[in-house]
């Protein structure tokens, strides 16, 4: 069965025109050891095919194929190895090809299937350079029987300008699968929350986070798991998860789970001790605030940098406020003091990617929130230790508080909200541990 976004891109395609897209490569992790492969977004959103070493031609050309797989073939011995494959045959009955090959015939297959295009939709260069020079040399030898009357492409065409636009605004379908990614992110936080205590080790709150995404389904965590407690939460990207978790502190949490090639991206920031201190409580309630003004500002017709700059305003008065930074709001904003604070963007698309594909600016301007786009929103504040001519009692808190918003057509729909994030729904729940 083919899939609905598959023929869309077909149809966008220029007439007599061919894209080629292959699958990702597999990585080594050590010698001879693989991680656990992971397929190409681009391929997955239009076949729905998991193998590697597969490519997909797709066909706007009268009289042809719209759709084939080339595959690795049926192989009894390595299957007892490596799991069963979906062969030749599989290609085409689950997969919905129109034709299907074994991948060692690429390229004896490459010139009937270029022949006759006026336009190829290939990614040059793409993550596999011996499918660069194959392709490059069956247009080289093409062109060169221009005068026996052979027709080979006259341009090459970058298909990411059609396959990001469509994996941009998302289906119904999607939609439902990225709730489920976000319901499953969202109960392994609550848990986290139950179960975190004094002397935890971070990585030990990481294993059950993602203990809990195995159990309700999820393929694997959308991305490394970020489990920072105390100053480790200042740290952005954090992931080496080997601290313990101390009395007192607070721990930030940014974890979302892969489902069905979705992912989700929570962040929650909690107490180990399951109580907020007051100077965890003000930095972080001036996030919430903020957070909270932002996801209600987010609907059609806003802009990200519009959302940005309002995160930027209001974290600049709050800074002011508590005494971080000291100054005009105006002054400080122009001059960018609060990237001391607060160094990174305000969020980013979501969907196969955690930052997913598509243009955040159209004719040079920002682009403009639609329905259908899944956008997170995450403002912090971090403070790191030692810094100075601040009050005492801030340094080492960062906080990050992060929702996964899908725009609709009358506003937004917060689809992590099934995680608490109001202090007194956080510290309810943890006395309840």
């Amino acid at each position: 069965m083919q899939k609905p976004q598959l023929l869309e891109f077909i149809n966008r395609m220029l007439p007599d025109s061919v894209a080629i897209v292959p699958s990702a490569n597999e990585a080594t992790r050590s010698n001879d050891t693989h991680y656990r492969f992971r397929q190409d977004s681009d391929l997955f959103y239009l076949t729905g095919f998991e193998e590697p070493e597969s490519v997909a031609v797709f066909t706007n050309v009268k009289d042809r194929p719209e759709y084939t797989l080339f595959v690795r073939p049926r192989d009894p011995e390595r299957e007892i190895w490596d799991g069963r494959r979906a062969g030749v045959e599989g290609a085409v009955n689950s997969f919905g090809a129109v034709e299907a090959f074994p991948i060692a015939e690429l390229n004896k297959k490459l010139p009937d299937l270029l022949s006759g295009a006026r336009s190829l939709y290939y990614r040059l260069p793409s993550s596999k350079p011996e499918l660069d020079d194959s392709v490059l040399n069956q247009i080289s030898q093409l062109r060169a029987g221009i005068r026996r009357g052979v027709a080979a492409p006259e341009s090459i065409v970058d298909p990411a300008g059609i396959i990001h636009e469509l994996r941009l605004i998302k289906s119904q379908e999607e939609i439902r699968i990225m709730q489920q990614a976000a319901d499953i992110a969202a109960a392994a936080h609550v848990e986290a929350m139950k179960a975190v205590r004094p002397g935890m080790m971070e990585y030990e709150l990481e294993a059950l986070i993602e203990f809990n995404f195995r159990k309700s389904g999820a393929s694997a965590p959308a991305y490394s798991s970020i489990v920072g407690g105390g100053a480790n939460a200042t740290v952005l990207h954090y992931v080496n998860n080997d601290d313990t978790l101390r009395d007192g502190d607070l721990v930030l949490v940014d974890a979302g789970a892969e489902y069905k090639g979705y992912a989700s991206d929570i962040t929650r920031t909690f107490p180990v001790n399951g109580r907020f201190s007051e100077a965890q409580r003000e930095i972080y309630e001036l996030v919430l605030e903020t957070q909270v003004s932002c996801v209600n500002m987010a609907q059609p017709g806003v802009t990200m940098e519009e959302l940005k700059s309002h995160s930027i305003r209001m974290l600049t008065e709050g800074m002011v406020r508590l005494g971080l930074l000291k100054g005009e709001t105006e002054e400080l904003i122009t001059r960018e003091k609060y990237k001391q604070f607060y160094m990174h963007g305000l969020g980013h698309y979501l969907g196969m990617d955690v930052h997913d594909v598509g243009r955040y600016q159209i004719d040079g301007q920002p682009r403009k929130l639609e329905p259908g786009m899944v956008i997170t929103v995450e403002p912090g504040v971090y403070i790191a230790p030692g810094t100075k001519d601040i009050p005492e009692k801030y340094l080492g808190i960062g906080v990050r508080i992060e929702d996964d918003v899908l725009i609709t057509e009358g506003g937004r729909n917060v689809l992590s909200s099934k995680v608490p994030k109001a202090i007194d729904e956080i510290e309810s729940l943890m006395k309840s541990r």
